[in-house]
């Protein structure tokens, strides 16, 4: 019974580790040296920083806007569904959760940016 036990949390705990790290379907994720090429795309792309607004006025890429990943819900309609849309944050986690939120809005495309600003930084 033990043993029984024991594949069951540890099928519980490979599944929650998979949900949590694997990126979702259909979401791209690129590097900060792809995003800067990226930036030369602007007129198709849109590009969301979702650190909190403290963070963003510390130090924020120009043509990103702050929609913190807490009122991403509520905002979700300041982006059109259509274009592609890049998501930052520090260090790829909050951005991670915000590309998935998205994908589950209905946005077509979502780019995540692996590393995020701690990358974009050195």
């Amino acid at each position: 019974m033990g043993t029984l036990f024991n594949l069951i949390i540890l099928g519980f705990v490979v599944w929650f580790l998979y949900k949590r790290f694997i990126p979702a379907k259909g979401i791209k994720n690129i590097t900060v040296a792809e995003l800067k090429a990226e930036l030369n795309n602007k007129g198709s792309k849109q590009f969301i920083d979702v650190r909190t607004p403290n963070e963003y006025r510390g130090n924020h890429i120009k043509d990103f806007k702050n929609i913190p990943l807490s009122e991403l819900g509520k905002r979700a309609h300041e982006l059109t569904k259509d274009k592609e849309v890049v998501v930052i944050c520090q260090s790829g986690m909050r951005s991670s959760n915000a590309s998935k939120a998205l994908k589950k809005l209905g946005f077509k495309e979502v780019t995540n940016v692996k590393g995020g600003m701690n990358s974009w930084r050195q």
